[in-house]
């Protein structure tokens, strides 16, 4: 199982929607291949868990959330097989409008994978620029 969990925080208010990508392509939930599933959880800080039942190497990839009113995180997966099969994690990380870096972290054991995908609120750059 893998479950890939994105955190939205210091929004006014939560997402009023938020998409999960496999690549480039928006997850159908109620695809044939089954088992996939998200709960979202709205509040101050919204959680969304991407859920994944029977992982495959076909599951492996780039993994996008990208909530209504914040920035995108993204997060690669690799689902290894074997005698003792496991999920890896690699992310990246692109600079927000105030110059922290998203975290991932990846909590992970032989049968399972968590990792926390961190989303922070655009917010427009009210000062000028002098020079």
């Amino acid at each position: 199982m893998i479950n890939l969990t994105c955190i939205i925080k210091y929004s006014p208010e939560p997402p009023s929607y938020i998409f999960w990508y496999h690549y480039d392509e928006v997850i159908n939930y109620n695809s044939e291949r089954g088992g996939v599933s998200v709960i979202t959880e709205k509040g101050e800080t919204t959680t969304s868990y991407l859920l994944i039942q029977d992982a495959t190497v076909s599951d492996s990839g780039k993994y996008s959330c990208s909530p209504s009113n914040a920035d995108v995180a993204s997060v690669r997966v690799h689902v290894l097989n074997g005698e003792r099969p496991a999920a890896m994690q690699t992310g990246s990380a692109s600079r927000i409008l105030n110059h922290h870096l998203l975290l991932f972290s990846v909590l992970s054991s032989i049968l399972s994978s968590s990792i926390v995908l961190t989303s922070h609120l655009k917010v427009p750059s009210t000062g000028t620029r002098s020079g």
